[in-house]
């Protein structure tokens, strides 16, 4: 369990720079080279390579050279990472909300794990 949460922690950590979600969104549309890719940002080649290493290491990305030519290809599988947490989180969200619902709704009937038993006297 770990593993996995330093593993959906990374994929979070690259997509909070809006350059790296910008360029996953422009790979989401099919594989680009680098080069154009860096033409749509304000900021040197080497700049640009740094936020493209970060998706790589990331498993967000991955690149092909071909000669002298690199193509960025993203990696849909990796963003399932982020799916999967995303609707774990729902879950959690949405029971909760449901209990709340329920206790708005019928106050008089208690969720036999959270009964009380008589309440505690306070010391003085």
């Amino acid at each position: 369990m770990a593993n996995y949460s330093a593993e959906v922690d990374g994929v979070f950590v690259a997509l909070a720079d809006p350059t790296r979600r910008a360029v996953v969104r422009h790979l989401g549309h099919g594989p680009t080279t680098v080069g154009d890719l860096a033409r749509e940002f304000p900021m040197t080649l080497p700049s640009f390579l740094k936020h493209v290493r970060t998706l790589e290491e990331t498993g967000l990305i991955h690149t092909v050279k071909t000669g002298r030519v690199r193509t960025c290809v993203l990696n849909r599988e990796r963003l399932t990472l982020v799916d999967d947490w995303l609707a774990q989180q729902r879950r959690i969200w949405e029971q909760r909300t449901d209990r709340l619902e329920q206790f708005v709704t019928d106050p008089d009937r208690a969720d036999p794990d959270e009964a009380d038993p008589e309440p505690q006297e306070r010391p003085q």
